[in-house]
């Protein structure tokens, strides 16, 4: 098509979802400070007054669930809930994590299980993909409906606009021209905020930083840009809705512009491949993109439990490369080890520098010195170039 619309969409970290993701990774987090090689599968659940995280584990240092207690109602407070119904002060936390299954250990670690070398966590396909459209080559919808509700957490942290509560939704639809985005046909927010607020106040909050994100030129006419369409969002958070990790899964990779594989990835550890391999596949796509062999590229990789080595590499440019796919796929796997122990290394993953990671993308943001978004890297764009000559 010519001219087409496409839509993608955003939470905040306030949403029950993400308030799920951020307590499961910041556990996470925190058993690999104490043992880089744990091995971690976190679920969160949340509801009002009430918090459950249930899953395996597996650490060399004792990891009390008082410690654990203490790691989510942080997360609460740093989110920034303190209201009546769910508050970091007094919310029940129930912990039911324990022993991961002997029979997943043994696939995973290195000299046991069918393959001799440390296997997949599991099996499964993930996908990466970069495209040209974003300074992070991302694809747009999703970069502008992450950046709106950043930009009002930011607003919201800062103390700047005390009216705006830690819950909210963006929804960007973007109008495309030959295959390139051109302006906002529609914006859709919706925003938590203190009973006193009035709507045309929030309207025109939210208007603010609509415009401080969107290129200049692409707001969308006034009778399809909507803040709060149903009048009102007091009740929010998981007092208006229940909570789950791993709910947002194409809000934390490409808002849909791109296939996914299924696998969530909060709370779990880097031999898990629906993690780890969904990192290294975005991480090829967007050096692909970035070297100029394409100007979109979709990666698809497949793992089986316990076996070593990917079962499959699929490349596919959308007709944009400037070599042939075949050479691009063979430069890959020249370059990276794609195993699930070579993926870790790598990108170095056995630190904590999860937590950042459950609000506002896994993706198309910018690498951290301490190893933080390493997936973001361009450091393997001259080799690929000198791979396909």
């Amino acid at each position: 098509m010519k001219e087409y619309l496409f839509t993608s969409e955003s939470v905040s970290e306030g949403h029950p979802d993400k308030v799920c993701d951020r307590i499961s990774d910041a556990v996470l987090d925190h058993f690999l400070t104490k043992d880089p090689e744990a091995r971690v599968a976190c679920e969160t659940a949340v509801t009002t007054d009430f918090v459950c995280l249930l899953g395996e584990i597996r650490c060399k240092e004792k990891i009390s669930n008082k410690d654990i207690q203490d790691i989510a109602r942080q997360c609460i407070k740093d989110i920034g809930y303190d209201q009546q119904g769910f508050s970091w002060k007094d919310v029940k936390i129930d912990v039911r994590l324990h022993d991961q299954s002997v029979d997943i250990a043994q696939g995973v670690d290195s000299g046991s299980g069918t393959d001799i070398l440390e296997g997949a966590g599991d099996q499964g396909i993930m996908f990466g993909y970069a495209c040209k459209e974003t300074p992070t080559l991302m694809p747009a919808p999703i970069y502008y409906s992450h950046a709106i509700l950043k930009s009002l957490s930011d607003a919201r942290r800062s103390g700047a606009v005390p009216a705006l509560e830690p819950d909210a939704k963006s929804q960007v639809t973007l109008k495309y021209y030959e295959g390139k985005p051109v302006g906002a046909q529609s914006v859709v927010v919706s925003t938590q905020h203190a009973e006193d607020a009035s709507q045309d106040y929030i309207r025109e909050l939210v208007r603010t930083h609509v415009h401080k994100v969107l290129p200049e030129g692409w707001m969308c006419e006034e009778d399809e840009f909507y803040v709060n369409p149903t009048g009102r969002f007091v009740i929010g958070g998981p007092v208006g809705d229940a909570g789950l990790t791993g709910r947002k899964i194409i809000v934390d990779t490409y808002g849909g512009a791109a296939p996914h594989g299924g696998g969530a990835f909060s709370g779990k550890d880097p031999t898990k491949v629906d993690r780890s391999a969904a990192y290294a596949a975005r991480y090829v796509a967007k050096n692909v993109v970035a070297a100029g062999l394409a100007e979109r590229c979709t990666i698809q990789l497949s793992y089986a439990i316990g076996i070593s080595k990917p079962i499959s590499l699929y490349v596919d440019t959308h007709g944009t490369n400037t070599v042939p796919e075949g050479k691009i796929a063979k430069a890959i796997n020249n370059s990276i080890d794609l195993s699930p122990s070579g993926i870790r290394k790598h990108l170095s993953l056995n630190r904590a520098i999860y937590a950042r990671t459950s609000a506002y993308g896994h993706f198309g943001r910018m690498p951290e010195t301490d190893g933080g978004f390493s997936w973001e890297s361009l450091d393997l764009v001259d080799v690929l170039q000198k791979e396909v000559g």
